[in-house]
């Protein structure tokens, strides 16, 4: 009844997947770049979400503090807290850590997160923005030393699954810096 809608849900989400690929991968390196100096140099990535980032964030915490795809040694990550962030992260992050924001596509959770930026470049920390498009106002608050993963696209599903494939890009990249390439990556038929 469905089959051609769900079909086509399939079509658009590896559509956008082909086009973040080159769009988004330089940014991505980046943040891999930005998220493992922090790691070896002893500071801890905070991590908060708005939006579909809600449910992102403490998915991408658990597995940075856990493990990914193969065992390592926990690696620092906090989930603030929705209720107070700023709060939190003024209260215990240093300038030797970094802000990981996910989310908001358009004014969704624009105000804490703006807030969030400013709490974070007070303390001479470096940002990695996941937004989408619709997100100008926050970018242009972002620094030089900060990463902006802009998806091209403001649908939130499709939005939120580019998210995830980047955060799992993240855990992937610095488990791969910190622990050696991999001689191949696993693929399924």
């Amino acid at each position: 009844m469905l089959v051609q809608r769900i079909q086509q849900q399939f079509i658009d989400s590896a559509d956008l997947g082909y086009q973040c690929a080159e769009a988004l991968g330089q940014a991505v390196d980046a943040a891999i770049g930005a998220v493992q100096a922090v790691v070896t140099g002893g500071g801890k990535v905070w991590v908060h979400g708005v939006g579909t980032g809600a449910w992102l964030a403490p998915l991408f915490a658990s597995q940075f503090v856990g493990t990914f795809d193969r065992e390592r040694p926990a690696l620092p990550a906090v989930l603030l807290p929705p209720d107070a962030p700023v709060r939190a992260l003024s209260a215990l992050a240093t300038a030797d850590d970094l802000l990981l924001l996910i989310g908001a596509t358009g004014a969704e959770g624009a105000d804490a997160q703006l807030a969030l930026v400013a709490a974070a470049h007070e303390r001479d920390m470096p940002v990695i923005v996941l937004g989408a498009l619709g997100n100008g106002l926050l970018a242009h608050r972002l620094r030089d030393i900060d990463v902006n993963v802009c998806v091209p696209h403001t649908r939130a599903a499709r939005v939120a699954e580019m998210h995830l494939l980047v955060l799992n890009c993240v855990c992937d990249g610095v488990d791969a810096l910190l622990l050696g390439d991999t001689a191949e990556m696993e693929t399924s038929a």
